[in-house]
């Protein structure tokens, strides 16, 4: 089954640069927008940097660039978390003609020096003194690199430094460059997270981009009469979060950036007050608990009136969804509901939320449901660096739980008979870099690009990704199950941060999970214990809660998929020690080798 989307006018697209090149869309941008394009926080407050300034500043830092000797195509390297500064050189860099290689801050030196070097990378521009000292530990081993420049003053060429050196370039060049690059050339090299090998370099071209903008412009409805505020802390080294950079820029929005603290995500957002939140499953998760823990915490009655609420707010959004009036007593109700409960639920996002989007993960469908009930839209799609983060999603207008929408327009999807999701569009990428017999594969003998995820179609033309071909786990009786399924439950629970699913060739399932540190001092005072993972992990008492949230889980499988045994790791998982990507996702293969142990001890009689 296949299914194909087409394209309609909508608001959003009037707002749009129409430029060829994300170069093009920055010196576009930059003339045609009013107002703040970025908006920071430092230790005074929160800043705004306007259209006007970024513009400026991309052309001086392009023109420094160039008098380092960038030329269009020049591979040049941004290794940076997710701050203002970064928008700002990859304008920078496109604007000099440069193809940019991002990589994502929580890089070891190793990791670094396999992109800068498969890459090619001539420039790198830095954070600070500690991703330079990255930098500095492999610089012998990377013949090719020649520049280093850092955000601050921690290396030998800072920012204002590549500023000052610009100043012997023609302001001319600067557009010259831009109308040297084409629609064809490769706009960026974006390197897969590596979840099961060494990553793979997706050379995406500037019409790969330019379309996938031009996608999402028609389907998120971008109202031109308000304001557009997105709030970023994905790290823009994912092809999510760049794409949501350039839309935001292409139609004149605020891109507003997190103080780079975790913990202090929720307080950013209400401070900055976002019209739009993308973002990974796992924060949602969270910010799911969060409201569910007050109320878990402040007893009987409480839940009892919160569930009430939520329930009349689920019952209310069914109807309006089916098209279907309301009716005078639930409107009433609704009312009530939201006075108590809805409202305070949709102040953890700010007053002005119009839609969360969630992707490069499974989400688990309650949490939809609850932030949907609760009149938050929470939209669902799906993507890959291959396709440019983009290949469908649910709409406001168009909205299926449990699916990830139908194709953006101009996209086609389809399932093959193994039920692979197979695509075709304009997003798709160009090839891996240096990487011929990997572009093969991953392509059909007529041009269908191959997920890797195995997925239905219904039909009305949702899909639905089922999970990974590569993850699936054979159990010794011969079933498969997709372990991501079970874990997106799993983490269901106030209290598991993450969950990690195992069968292969063995008669049940068993998992690991880790205790979530935020909520780790509520545990200990429920169960009696003290705060600390590695007593807790073995403790009785911790074990019984966990349990009791494991069978809860396990009420939503078959039988032969449920979880028999568990065991608890002392600590999270965590990106430094390599088992999760930076959008967190779990590293599987590192992971089942890392506690082969525990695993062979969960099937010990």
């Amino acid at each position: 089954m296949s299914s194909t989307s087409t394209t309609r006018s909508a608001p959003g697209v009037d707002r749009a640069t129409g430029a060829p090149t994300l170069g093009a869309m920055v010196l576009a941008a930059a003339e045609r927008h009013p107002g703040a394009a970025l908006r920071h926080r430092d230790g005074e407050g929160w800043h705004d940097i306007t259209y006007a300034e970024l513009g400026r500043q991309a052309r001086e830092l392009a023109r420094g660039l160039m008098a380092l000797g960038v030329e269009p195509g020049t591979p040049v390297a941004i290794l940076s978390s997710t701050r203002a500064e970064w928008t700002v050189v990859d304008c920078a860099a496109h604007c000099a003609g440069a193809t940019v290689v991002p990589i994502y801050h929580t890089n070891s030196p190793g990791e670094c020096e396999y992109v800068l070097g498969h890459s090619e990378t001539e420039v790198v521009l830095c954070e600070d003194a500690d991703q330079l000292a990255k930098v500095q530990e492999v610089r012998d081993r990377l013949p090719k690199l020649r520049h280093v420049v850092t955000f601050d003053d921690s290396g030998d060429l800072s920012l204002e430094q590549l500023r000052e050196r610009g100043a012997e370039i023609p302001a001319r060049a600067v557009d010259e460059a831009v109308a040297a690059v084409g629609p064809d050339d490769v706009a960026t090299i974006v390197y897969t997270s590596g979840t099961t090998g060494p990553p793979k370099g997706c050379m995406t071209t500037h019409r790969n981009c330019m379309a996938t903008m031009d996608m999402y412009e028609h389907q998120l409805d971008f109202d031109p009469t308000k304001e557009v505020v997105i709030f970023l802390f994905l790290p823009l080294a994912h092809s999510l979060a760049r794409i949501t950079q350039m839309v935001t820029l292409d139609i004149g929005g605020t891109l507003a950036f997190w103080r780079g603290d975790a913990k202090l995500v929720l307080e950013d957002i209400t401070d900055i007050q976002p019209t739009h939140v993308p973002s990974v499953p796992r924060v949602f998760e969270k910010i799911h608990t969060k409201a569910l823990a007050g109320v878990d915490d402040a007893g009987r009655l409480k839940r009892m009136v919160f569930d009430w609420a939520v329930g009349v707010g689920r019952e209310a959004r069914t109807r309006e969804r089916a098209g279907r009036p309301v009716g005078g007593l639930l409107e009433r109700r609704r009312r009530l509901a939201d006075h108590l409960v809805l409202s305070k639920v949709r102040g953890l996002f700010g007053e002005r939320l119009q839609l969360a989007l969630t992707g490069a993960a499974p989400i688990n469908p309650e949490v939809i449901e609850f932030f949907d009930a609760c009149g938050i839209t929470l939209l669902e799609g799906y993507g890959m660096t291959e396709t440019t983060a983009a290949a469908t999603l649910n709409t406001a207008g168009e909205f299926r739980i449990g699916t990830v929408g139908r194709p953006l327009p101009g996209t086609e999807v389809m399932v093959a008979p193994d039920g692979e999701i197979l695509m075709k569009g304009p997003n798709i990428f160009a090839g891996y870099y240096k990487n011929e017999d990997a572009t093969r594969e991953t392509f059909t003998d007529d041009g269908w690009l191959c997920s890797g995820d195995l997925g239905e179609i219904d039909a009305d033309g949702f899909v639905r990704v089922t999970g990974r071909k590569k993850d699936l786990i054979l159990t010794s009786s011969g079933t498969n199950i997709t372990p991501s399924n079970i874990e997106s439950a799993l983490r269901d629970s106030r209290w598991v941060s993450q969950a990690v699913v195992y069968g292969d060739n063995r008669p049940y399932v068993v998992a690991m999970v880790t205790l979530d540190p935020d909520e780790l001092p509520a545990l200990a005072e429920r169960c009696g214990v003290t705060p600390d993972p590695a007593q807790m992990a073995r403790d009785p008492r911790v074990i019984a809660e966990i349990a009791a949230d494991v069978e809860t889980a396990n009420a939503h499988f078959a039988r032969i998929e449920q979880v028999k045994r568990f065991a608890i790791l002392d600590h999270d998982l965590s990106q430094e020690r390599g088992e999760l990507t930076p959008t967190m996702k779990i590293k599987r293969n590192v992971v089942y080798e890392r506690y082969g142990d525990t695993i062979d001890a969960l099937y010990a009689d």
